[in-house]
């Protein structure tokens, strides 16, 4: 068994080791309870832990290997999951105020999924309210294990600092303009959003339909690959699912003597960033030398416009999902949401229209550009280590390109994305890239993944 804090292990390790019998269910989810409980007063990661029905699942996973039952990819692991996920009579609130009290009479499909597979739901993470990017007034916002005064990200930053600071093993998040993947870069996480339609939606309160995407934040590719393994794949209940055959996500993360081929826009990834930003890229590229061939791709023109719009198109979708609260109890709102919500009564049916065919335009474009190349590489934000005074004051400066240029698109796309850690910056803030691959080749993408992870190193995480 290996030598080091039991919660600092990688989610894959101790998968290992409980389905070889060498730890217990029930202990590592007893300590990492424990561990929550003391340390959360600080961290504010998580809505809720689920105490009871986690032990309960714990000494059900370790009679089951006990008994020689057939064990899932996730056995007996605790891992916590975003409040907006739907739990079987318990509160899922998304966030806000107005639904404190909802208890869903299902799980989201995602939920029993992970069950299936073994997994222990130790908790639900705390969130923006209803996943947009403001927390309501009542909410304290999770605090950055790196820093206190670093930004922790924005709606699935519950999950990023449950993960960063060793109380999960993994979480999954959702991410609708970058909120997998903003927490992933600011907590020095590996953050995974899947294809549109590769994971099901089903039972997943909505920030906005078409553009949310749920997937996993954890400490490794592997440990991502594993997770996704886990939860992805086709759901009847989900209009949107695709119904397409999974590939073994683990069995592709083996070194290959074939480079990888990254394609590069160089004017897309430096606009308006600073050069510290773009210089994480250079490094990394120079790490993998051989194990890469860099192409020079162009982005479609059109991502700028889509980042720009997110917030139009996101908000006609939100009015629609809150139609049953809002505006009848728009007294319950924070600023934030209503927000969003106002600016979508203002939206008219012809903007929206173009913003569609806007984003067909940019999926297509993208699909040709990816033809050439196994993935993308961009950077995830284009801000360094930004804090939380920054952030609250409107993250960037006028003239920079907008804060979701990186991220936003490939929502409106579809395409599945990657954040994964590089190194710390001078200030000891974790630092990031981001890697885009086709559509539905998430295998390729975890292989890019897992090549940058190994010339890159390891993450050393501020657990206490």
């Amino acid at each position: 068994m290996s030598q080091s804090p039991l919660h600092s292990q990688s989610l894959s390790s101790l998968c290992r080791q409980l389905k070889s019998g060498a730890l217990a269910s029930l202990d590592v989810t007893r300590s990492m309870l424990n561990r929550c409980e003391e340390y959360d007063v600080t961290y504010q990661s998580y809505a809720r832990l689920l105490t009871e029905t986690a032990l309960a699942e714990a000494q059900a996973c370790d009679e089951a290997r006990q008994q020689g039952a057939q064990l899932g990819l996730l056995h007996g692991v605790p891992i916590a999951i975003k409040d907006l996920l739907f739990t079987a009579g318990v509160e899922t609130a998304s966030g806000t105020d107005v639904m404190r009290d909802f208890k869903p009479n299902y799980d989201a499909t995602v939920v029993t999924r992970l069950r299936a597979a073994g997994a222990v739901i130790i908790g639900k993470t705390q969130l923006t309210e209803g996943a947009y990017g403001s927390h309501h007034p009542s909410i304290t916002a999770p605090v950055n294990p790196w820093a206190p005064d670093a930004w922790s990200g924005v709606s699935s930053s519950g999950s990023g600092v449950a993960v960063a600071a060793g109380l999960a093993y993994a979480a999954l998040g959702s991410d609708t303009g970058g909120s997998i993947r903003f927490p992933s870069a600011c907590n020095g996480l590996v953050g995974l959003k899947p294809t549109y339609g590769r994971v099901s939606l089903h039972g997943a309160f909505p920030l906005a339909n078409s553009l949310d995407h749920i997937g996993p934040m954890t400490r490794s590719v592997e440990d991502a690959a594993r997770v996704l393994q886990a939860i992805a794949g086709y759901d009847s209940q989900d209009a949107n699912s695709a119904d397409l055959p999974v590939p073994s996500y683990l069995s592709c993360l083996q070194p290959s003597n074939k480079p990888i081929i990254v394609g590069l826009d160089e004017s897309y990834i430096s606009a308006g960033v600073p050069a510290a930003v773009t210089q994480v890229l250079v490094d990394a590229l120079a790490r993998a030398g051989t194990k890469v061939e860099v192409r020079a791709v162009t982005m479609p023109p059109s991502y700028y416009q889509l980042a720009v719009d997110w917030g139009k198109s996101c908000a006609v979708e939100c009015l629609h999902a809150h139609a049953n609260m809002y505006p009848e109890q728009a007294h319950r709102y924070g600023p934030g949401l209503t927000w969003l919500l106002e600016l979508g009564r203002t939206v008219s049916a012809d903007e929206y229209a173009q913003l569609q065919n806007l984003r067909a335009q940019f999926r297509t474009e993208l699909d040709a550009v990816l033809t050439a190349v196994d993935v993308l590489l961009t950077p995830t934000m284009p801000i360094a280590g930004p804090s939380v005074a920054q952030m609250e004051q409107g993250g960037l400066e006028p003239e920079s390109a907008p804060f979701l240029s990186f991220t936003a698109p490939f929502d409106y796309s579809g395409h599945p994305t990657l954040n994964v850690p590089a190194g710390v910056d001078s200030n000891g803030l974790p630092q990031s890239l981001q890697l885009i691959g086709a559509r539905f080749n998430e295998s390729g993408l975890l292989a890019a993944g897992a090549m940058f992870e190994r010339v890159l190193g390891p993450m050393a995480y501020p657990m206490p």
